[in-house]
């Protein structure tokens, strides 16, 4: 079969897993222990065991994968690892439970993002493949994969009950065995030694001799807070609307998954514009074009309704893709350009380890004190509040980031964006 075809299908199950769970967990633990208190710090923190599992197992599971067991055979082992532990998620009964059933999934499938991205890298290499050219058309089945998965539980009505976690638990004891049946990644053993440090990325700490890049890791920690903030709470924001008799019966709230899913639409279709930003802007203004953007999801969030506001809720979702892309691949990008090339990879890793490590779980511990603050004791939810707390967040980090962060844009310097 050819390659591209199959290493096509490699990036769509690998995030088809993801979006089967991700988005409707939050609402999903609002119904089911909605009535233990503190319910959205206990929600936030679930979603931060992501960031935890994110500082130590990629590291560990890349380590095994270059040096004793072929990658595609370790990238299959955790996917089925994380399906039996996602089976086990299915069984809990306390969002105490929740927590440590998706700190095991997220030990198995975070390292498997990097760990697809490196089985096809080698895969296309091995095949004399341009990989830049090569992977940017396989990536982006991943993101249809996952809003395929969003669009397959909604439509199943599985969005609130613990039938998803057995669809994702057969999903991905699935792609665990088409792991197998992948060609073969064999081991290097003339690559270069790297210390478990350096695979944590801890070498490249010496970026943060430079007063530009301390600054610009910091603030990709504190946008790295807002990525996961939608995700936790944007399913049970949409749900509470269905105790309102107006809105009920309304699209929003009957198949809130599937409007969540233009955001990742919209991801796709901002790749395409990040080259011309960068060229024209620079990456300076593209970061800052993406923070003002996260103000507007929020704050569109907290404006819109499934009525005569569902436009805003539409607006919100196109305004994602801004958000999400113009961070991570512009800053991705910045982060390479700086980089002496003996540390690149540590750098990314670093970069990596500031906003899916430490961002997710400050995230996860803000978002849910948000929450819980605005919680009466009757577990009613002034939602308009909690999402402007978090546009207003956005907007702090904007004006920060304008008046702290120096870099002068030179056109030449951005001549082909990565993905």
């Amino acid at each position: 079969m050819n390659l591209k075809l199959r290493l096509t299908g490699l990036s769509f199950l690998q995030f088809f897993v993801w979006g089967i769970w991700l988005i409707s967990l939050g609402g999903y633990m609002f119904v089911s222990f909605g009535s233990e208190p503190n319910i959205g710090s206990k929600i936030g923190n679930t979603y931060g065991s992501m960031g935890w599992a994110s500082l130590f197992m990629p590291a560990l599971m890349g380590i095994l994968a270059d040096k004793y067991l072929r990658a595609e055979i370790v990238l299959g082992i955790c996917h089925i690892l994380g399906g039996a532990a996602l089976y086990y998620a299915s069984t809990v009964i306390n969002a105490s439970e929740m927590y440590w059933a998706i700190f095991m999934v997220s030990c198995f499938y975070m390292p498997t993002i990097a760990l697809s991205n490196s089985v096809s890298y080698s895969l296309l290499s091995k095949g004399n493949f341009d990989i830049q050219k090569a992977f940017a058309p396989i990536r982006v089945w991943g993101t249809v994969g996952f809003i395929v998965a969003e669009w397959a539980v909604d439509l199943l009505g599985w969005t609130q009950n613990n039938n998803q976690f057995y669809f994702a638990a057969v999903a991905g004891i699935f792609t665990g065995l088409y792991c197998f049946t992948l060609p073969r990644v064999e081991i290097n053993k003339s690559r270069e030694k790297k210390s478990f440090a350096s695979r944590l990325g801890l070498d490249a700490f010496q970026l943060l001799k430079s007063t530009t890049m301390a600054k610009f890791f910091l603030f990709a920690m504190f946008l790295g807070a807002a990525l996961q903030i939608t995700n936790m709470f944007g399913n049970p924001f949409l749900g509470d609307f269905g105790k309102i008799p107006e809105y009920a019966d309304s699209f929003a709230v009957k198949h809130s998954n599937i409007l969540i899913s233009l955001s990742q639409i919209s991801e796709c279709l901002f790749i395409l514009a990040i080259p011309f930003f960068l060229r024209r802007f620079g990456i300076k203004q593209v970061m800052l074009i993406s923070m003002i953007a996260w103000v507007l999801r929020f704050g569109l969030f907290g404006v819109g309704n499934p009525g005569s506001g569902l436009s805003l809720l539409i607006l919100s979702m196109i305004v994602y893709g801004m958000a999400f892309d113009f961070f991570n691949i512009s800053g991705s990008l910045f982060v390479d350009k700086e980089a002496k090339p003996e540390i690149r990879a540590s750098a990314q890793g670093l970069f990596m380890l500031m906003t899916n490590g430490l961002g997710a779980i400050l995230g996860g511990l803000f978002a849910g004190k948000v929450v819980d603050y605005f919680t009466d004791a009757a577990g009613t939810k002034d939602w308009q509040n909690i999402w402007f707390t978090f546009a207003g967040y956005a907007l702090v980090i904007a004006v920060l980031f304008l008046a702290m962060f120096k870099y002068k844009h030179n056109p030449k310097d951005v001549e082909n964006v990565k993905h």
